[in-house]
């Protein structure tokens, strides 16, 4: 099975490599349209700024690529930031594969701090991308905004206020929090994603 990751002026690309690796499989990581297209699943991962991300996937014409593709992708982090209509990041208009804006944590207390970083607990999980995971299962969280929830969230976190942790359209799946930094979870969700892939 081809594995691509999308190239793109974002950090964290290569944390996923080496997760996709340990669980057997070999991604290519890329720019190029042709070899994009023709994976049988595509990984959208990274951390970064959301309207510089965004100028950047412009002028290379990922935008329009990745909402085209027609097999399983998975967004990571700021992946899925950018799969939504907009961020409060700058005001940045993003893909518009979900219609759902990005919003920015504001915190009522001191004590709940801004990034939201670290370990965290999931729930409401639904699609085969949680597979074999309970309720309260935790994994890896570092972001400053935030998914609401909407009619496409399968899972969810409270930090502040209740949240998407992932969500899913079609062959779109996008998780806010990091699977290939979150140990044996994280793995389950990986290898999950593909396959998902492998029966499409």
């Amino acid at each position: 099975m081809e594995v691509a990751i999308i190239k793109y002026n974002a950090g964290n690309i290569y944390s996923v490599v080496h997760a996709l690796k340990r669980l057997g499989t070999d991604p290519i990581v890329t720019d190029d349209a042709e070899t994009i297209k023709g994976a049988d699943c595509v990984l959208f991962p990274g951390q970064g700024e959301a309207a510089k991300t965004m100028e950047y996937l412009r002028e290379r014409h990922l935008d329009s690529l990745i909402k085209e593709l027609a097999q399983p992708v998975l967004g990571i982090c700021i992946g899925m930031q950018l799969m939504c209509s907009c961020s409060e990041e700058n005001d940045a208009t993003c893909l518009g594969i979900f219609d759902v804006p990005v919003k920015k944590f504001v915190s009522p207390a001191r004590e709940l701090k801004i990034p939201h970083m670290g370990w965290d607990s999931l729930s409401d999980m639904q699609t085969p991308l949680f597979k074999g995971l309970n309720t309260g299962d935790y994994v890896y969280f570092i972001h400053s905004y935030y998914v609401p929830l909407n009619e496409h969230t399968i899972a969810q976190n409270n930090y502040i206020l209740p949240f998407s942790a992932a969500i899913h359209k079609g062959n779109f799946y996008a998780t806010q929090f990091h699977p290939e930094k979150s140990g044996t979870i994280g793995n389950t969700i990986l290898q999950n994603f593909l396959d998902i892939a492998s029966q499409s």
